[in-house]
């Protein structure tokens, strides 16, 4: 009870510097949370959707069973007869065809997409009964013959569509117009998708190219008939092994696997970076109870000889810690909630839709936040707990602070030099190690090392880097700016620590930069020395027939390249099968990539019965050119094609691609299940470039769902692309470095309180309080560019590592982004100014009598 006693006086002692590190722990724990709650909601939402999308029993096509080809982008079908079949077995209530695409863009009278912008699909099909399990018509009526379509009504909201409005529906079959007819609502939250319906008749045609075929069919059981036995009838019905059939349940699973992948990367994603916070915060919890336990050691040393044991104080402080992880663990746990909500209005407004009524918390959550937060603070208290224990009476009673234990320095200077030396070997492993998979692991382990080792020696390179610093900056500013240098170098565990809190996020900052400005002026120089063509058209679906038509009848263009990537099962001389596919391109395509060969002529692969394979490739297979490799095209027949080049692999655009020409395709794969252009390219005519482009920008306007770019735009995109996510990142770690900046405002608050009595001194023979300030800015100033140039310097070897790796894939060139690191490393600086406001304006209004009284 005593101890209890003795650490609640204590916590509210020193309650203003136990509420910064109780900020550390609540942003830690909130992210924590707001994460788990965040992702556990997105799955509640997806769940209902899919459970109230799925019928007791759903009917798809097999693959191998189909006769229709997925590359050909409709979707898999079956005919009606199977229909017919499975509403003839036993215990069905009713069974219904239904046709879905996502294959499709929707767009308005204004030619815009009125598609998602999250990467949510769009999905067209015809209304059935099984629809009114997820929707209910609100306006209007069900689509009642071609020229009628139906909307979802979030589209419709965000468009701005209405009764009578004309949209266009641009599919693999063509392209078709009708009005909408009825406005349709989901009874569950809608993550975002845009979604049409059509008669069934139109959905037929339009989406299928064909009549009297259904993508799936929606089964319902009768009274008393479950799902599972539902399931077995159905399938006795339709044939062994004819069809897929699958339970409510079985279907809604299938559906949750599409997006445990997505959700599985956001969720262990932002768990890292608040990872990466828990650490910066263990630095500012060590930090604030080492100096509360310093400017303690008189209080302790009393304690000590008038009967409290060792034990007692260490337990004194822990509980104190104890106190602080509860309080902080808390108050994260609501916090992580708001963070959640904050999250959801932020996707809502980017176009994917979650509503706080979906908002899941559950139990294991605040459970996790709370174990996590009290678990690492207690933690991260034991060694000044441990150090206040072994405190001797009379030392504390001799001593204004805790005596230093330089063996144990000594030793952790030599156990830090260590594993910096190990971890530097290892990026150099990793570096120049011939397969990327294996350097990567490597990478990995030189990390880890190389950032415990700079923690650990931060210390003694404290020493040294201060030092110089402080010669570069601190000289101008005469006697106040040594006695910042002496404050800053006066407890180099201290500063170690604090700087080491800032160094974790720039490094991480640095690293990410130089990787991300690699890639890209490695992806620009691979594009300047291998892209020949002037214009690339892509986009996220395949290339209609209507929008290849369009392109090659666009004038101003020498020629005009199709790329087609197919599904296909290669068989190599040596016996082994690799189900990869294989690409089919135009002869031109050899000018639109410039290709180095290890062997043959590119130009050779596209002639008959002919095909290229990479270097890897041939190495891996023992192929060389003239070789036969047998090639079952899938929905087609076997072809026997002769190597005549291998290409290089030591590029990043293409790599490991096998070419051969579409003509050579035509003569194995059926017209029918020839899959669109994954991408083309054009070439203008000579002089004639910027005439079209404009006309190609042109003739592609009807479908936005493309991208024209020439190799200008291309290289932008790229840029913005990187930039995009790299600015992402750093947004997320933005919250270590929000951590480190409060150890800073907490050490330089709790170093000011210890240095009252030097203070007041200092006021009383001349010291301004305008100095004084400016002495407490400068040594904040300083630790904050220590810890940035140790951290930049650490990225900075993290990312060239890295780069090293990603030079084996094909991206050869390392550029170090030198304006981002030096605008870091300054706003470091103004980082150090902003933490030293209040510890400074604190220590001005001091009061000099009182501070000189201070023990």
């Amino acid at each position: 009870m005593t101890v209890l006693k003795t650490s609640m006086r204590n916590f509210f002692a020193h309650k203003g510097r136990m509420a910064l590190s109780a900020v550390a722990v609540l942003l830690s724990v909130a992210f924590v949370c707001g994460t788990l709650v965040f992702t556990d909601t997105m799955n509640t939402t997806f769940d209902k959707l899919f459970a109230a999308t799925s019928s007791d029993v759903t009917v798809t096509p097999k693959a191998a069973k189909s006769d229709e080809d997925p590359q050909s982008g409709r979707p898999e079908s079956m005919p009606a007869s199977a229909l017919t079949r499975a509403g003839k077995a036993e215990g069905v209530k009713s069974a219904e065809g239904a046709v879905s695409s996502m294959n499709v863009t929707v767009v308005n009278s204004d030619n815009k997409n009125m598609g998602s912008t999250t990467g949510a699909p769009t999905i067209a099909g015809n209304w059935t009964k099984n629809d009114l399990r997820s929707m209910q018509i609100t306006s209007g009526h069900a689509p009642r013959g071609p020229t009628e379509v139906m909307v979802d009504a979030d589209t419709a909201d965000k468009h701005h569509l209405k009764l009578g409005d004309e949209l266009r529906t641009i599919a693999v079959t063509g392209d078709f117009r009708a009005k909408i007819a009825g406005i349709a609502t989901f009874k569950v939250t809608n993550p975002g998708a845009a979604v049409v319906y059509f008669d069934t008749a139109t959905s037929q045609r339009e989406l299928l190219g064909a009549t009297g075929r259904f993508t799936h069919i929606n089964v319902t059981a009768a009274a008393g008939v479950g799902d599972e036995q539902l399931k077995r009838n159905v399938a006795d019905a339709l044939g062994a092994g004819a069809y897929t059939v699958r339970t409510q349940k079985e279907t809604a699973d299938e559906n949750r696997k599409g997006i445990n992948g997505f959700m599985g990367v956001i969720k262990y994603a932002m768990l890292g970076f608040a990872g990466i916070a828990f650490l910066v915060g263990i630095f500012l919890i060590i930090n604030t109870f080492s100096m509360l336990v310093a400017q303690r050691t008189r209080e302790i040393g009393l304690m000590r000889a008038i009967g409290s044991s060792r034990g007692q104080v260490n337990r004194s402080v822990l509980v104190e810690a104890l106190l602080l992880g509860v309080v902080g663990s808390l108050l994260g746990v609501a916090a992580g909630v708001g963070i959640a909500v904050g999250l959801m209005k932020v996707m809502s407004s980017m176009g994917m839709d979650l509503s706080t009524r979906d908002l899941t918390v559950k139990a294991t959550t605040p459970v996790a936040g709370l174990l996590l937060g009290i678990v690492v603070t207690v933690l991260s208290a034991y060694l000044p707990a441990r150090r206040a224990g072994k405190v001797s009476p009379m030392a504390a009673l001799r001593d204004a602070g805790t005596p230093a234990d330089g063996k144990a320095g000594l030793v952790r200077g030599l156990i830090g030099l260590v594993l910096t030396g190990a971890g530097t070997f290892a990026l150099y492993a990793a570096a120049t190690a011939d397969k990327a998979s294996d350097g990567s692991l490597v990478l990995g382990l030189g990390v880890v090392l190389t950032l415990i080792g700079f923690v650990i020696i931060g210390p003694l390179l404290a020493g040294v880097v201060v030092r110089v610093i402080s010669a570069v900056l601190l000289r101008a500013f005469g006697s106040v700016g040594r006695m910042a240098e002496r404050n800053a170098l006066r407890n180099p565990r201290r500063t170690g620590a604090t700087g080491a809190a800032l160094m974790i996020g720039l490094a991480l900052v640095a690293c990410l930069s130089v990787v991300g400005s690699s890639m890209v002026a490695s992806a620009t120089d691979e594009l300047d020395r291998t892209v020949g063509a002037d214009f690339i058209v892509q986009g996220n679906q395949r290339i209609v027939a209507q929008a290849e038509k369009a392109m090659q009848a666009t004038p101003g263009l020498a020629h005009v390249t199709r790329y087609k990537d197919l599904k296909a099962e290669l068989t190599t001389p040596d016996g082994k099968v690799d189900g990869s596919g294989i690409t089919a391109a135009d002869p031109s395509y050899a000018e639109d990539l410039h290709r180095k060969t290890t062997a043959g002529e590119l130009t050779a692969a596209y002639g008959k019965d002919a095909m290229s394979v990479g270097s890897d490739y041939a190495k891996k297979h023992g192929v060389k050119v003239g070789d036969t490799v047998s090639v079952a095209f899938t929905g087609g027949s076997t072809a026997r094609l002769k190597v005549a080049a291998i290409t290089d692999d030591d590029v990043a655009i293409d790599q490991g691609a096998r070419y051969m020409s579409i003509e050579t395709m035509k003569k194995y794969v059926p017209a029918g299940k020839i899959p669109p252009n994954q991408i083309m390219f054009g070439e203008a005519k000579k002089g004639q470039e910027k005439q079209a482009y404009a006309a190609l920008k042109k003739a592609m306007e009807p479908y936005p769902q493309y991208q024209v770019r020439d190799q200008t735009d291309y290289k932008q995109e790229l840029k913005d692309q990187v930039g995009q996510l790299l600015n992402m990142v750093y947004g997320l770690l933005a919250l270590a470095i929000i951590v480190a900046v409060l150890g800073v405002i907490n050490t330089l608050a709790l170093s000011v309180v210890e240095r009252t009595r030097e203070i007041g001194l200092m006021r009383a023979i001349g010291l301004s309080r305008r100095q004084l300030r400016r002495m407490i800015r400068l040594e904040s100033v300083v630790i904050a560019l220590f810890g940035a140039l140790l951290g930049l310097g650490l990225g900075m070897g993290w990312g060239t590592t890295a780069q090293k790796l990603l030079a084996l894939e094909g991206l050869n060139v390392l550029e170090i982004p030198w304006p981002t690191i030096i605008g870091v490393f300054i706003g470091s600086a103004f980082v150090g100014l902003f933490a030293a406001l209040i510890p400074a304006f604190r220590a001005g209004r001091m009061n000099v009598l009182n501070a000189i009284a201070t023990e």
